[in-house]
């Protein structure tokens, strides 16, 4: 249910016009938590600093090196008020509190680091002493960060927020740690025109940081001006957001737009995303060349038929690209369009073929697709245009399909690493895929890149390879 009270079953008390307050007001308590996280870091960086010293050089240089110490505190500060980790947000998770404070640490000791070498007094202060007393620094405010946990929770309870969710009819909505109320039960609805019902609206508001409101269509915009005259951040519940995925909305001039799209990777993640694509393929090319070469000659010689096989798939924004395997199955025999899976036992596939796809080798002309720009080392799996999971067409067993095509395609995916290989014999086979690619496309990071790379080493051979 929620973290706080249960009141759907509750009788309205507690005020002059009969509304119930459902919750203690929390906004006083978190400042006060910010305060004393404010004050808990100022001495982490101090001690840091001083603690560093006193072990790398004795009493003679703390003084002195306490003065970096002042250098960052002021920085530090300004960035961590800037970025966050004094924020609602990082006193409810401790790992985003953390990351914000590791971060305003290095920013702030950059700055100082930069400052100090355009006045030409960096020679004044030790390297090692500088280096060892962040580090420290940033030690401890890990620490501290955990030792808080307990303070906001005695201040605060489980939950730093209150979040109000009023069922007005709607779909049930469940959020985590939140307040659930029934309108009916409170008697409170969203009526513009009786000043007594938005009286008794704005007590059960009162104290709440954030309220959702679930009620039918016609009803929304009722509680919406309701909601934007309660100095409260509002949410209404709409089915329509879901249904097309909205990420978002704004209003130009007089008419409202829903964020339905947007490119999952910014300008720096693509570039970066590339530059790891191009050093892994050329490095891989250079140094499985050997193996490549055998491979092709073991080809030719089998049936004297060309050594690589050339299929249409679909690539990144839905385009199609030539991409490029081993072949593995008799030259007269290749399925271009990819309507008919390999089966276990199928005698299309040759002596060699049977090797190399066994063991993904026929997978690997596809790092020149990555070279080109067709692909990229991870990402969703290209498909073939006539694939069937049982019998329908991909995109026919499911209409988000289309969504996985919105990054370039890749050697191997998170789909991949999971197990889901081989082939799609039910729609079972490809939703599982499916849901592990989008997984895949809400998340990236670099090294989320690297560790499915890591892991795609342990599934190479497979026994659902055929």
């Amino acid at each position: 249910m929620n973290a706080h009270a249960a009141v759907n079953d509750a009788q309205p008390t507690g005020s002059a016009t009969g509304a119930q307050i459902l919750a203690p007001s929390l906004e006083r308590r978190r400042l006060q938590c910010y305060l004393a996280q404010i004050c808990a870091d100022i001495l982490t960086l101090l001690a840091g600093f001083a603690i560093a010293s006193f072990i790398y050089t004795g009493s003679a240089s703390v003084s002195q090196d306490l003065i970096l110490a002042q250098l960052i505190v002021p920085i530090f500060l300004t960035i961590a008020l800037y970025n966050g980790t004094y924020s609602i947000d990082s006193l409810g998770n401790v790992a985003t509190g953390v990351g914000r404070a590791i971060v305003a640490l290095i920013l702030s000791g950059l700055l100082v680091a930069l400052v100090a070498f355009v006045t030409k007094s960096s020679a004044q202060f030790s390297r090692l002493g500088f280096l060892s007393g962040a580090m420290l620094s940033a030690a401890l405010l890990i620490w501290n960060r955990l030792s808080m946990r307990a303070f906001v929770r005695w201040r605060c309870g489980q939950n730093v927020r209150n979040d109000l969710v009023i069922d007005d009819g709607g779909p049930p909505v469940t959020i985590s740690g939140a307040i659930e109320v029934s309108a009916k039960v409170l008697g409170i609805r969203a009526d513009l025109d009786d000043p007594g019902i938005l009286d008794k609206v704005g007590s059960v508001l009162r104290n709440i940081d954030r309220v959702i409101v679930s009620c039918p269509a016609e009803r929304r915009g009722a509680w919406a001006m309701l909601l934007k005259g309660a100095n409260i951040e509002g949410e209404v519940l709409d089915e329509q957001v879901r249904a097309l995925g909205a990420q978002g909305a704004r209003v130009i001039g007089d008419q409202g737009m829903l964020l339905v799209s947007a490119g999952p990777l910014g300008l720096r993640a693509r570039a970066m995303k590339r530059i790891f694509d191009i050093l892994f393929s050329v490095a891989a090319i250079v140094l499985l060349s050997p193996l490549l070469g055998l491979v092709a000659l073991a080809i030719k010689l089998d049936d004297g038929g060309p050594v690589l096989f050339v299929q249409k798939r679909v690539g990144r924004a839905n385009r199609f690209f030539e991409m490029y395997k081993f072949r593995s199955m008799a030259d007269n025999q290749t399925d271009s369009e990819g309507l008919v899976s390999t089966s276990r036992g199928d005698k299309r596939v040759t002596r060699v073929g049977a090797f190399i796809r066994r063991t993904s080798i026929d997978e690997l002309p596809q790092l020149f697709n990555v070279l080109k720009g067709d692909m990229s080392v991870v990402g969703p799996r290209p498909h073939a245009l006539g694939s069937h999971a049982g019998d329908k067409l991909f995109w026919q067993v499911d209409r988000r399909y289309w969504h996985r095509h919105s990054l370039r395609p890749g050697l191997s995916g998170l789909a991949q690493v999971r197990g889901y290989r081989g082939a799609t014999e039910s729609k079972s086979d490809l939703l599982d895929r499916l849901r592990a690619d989008l997984e895949y496309l809400e998340g990236w990071t670099i090294m989320r890149d690297i560790a499915i790379v890591l892991l795609t080493i342990q599934v190479l051979v497979h026994d659902r390879a055929y």
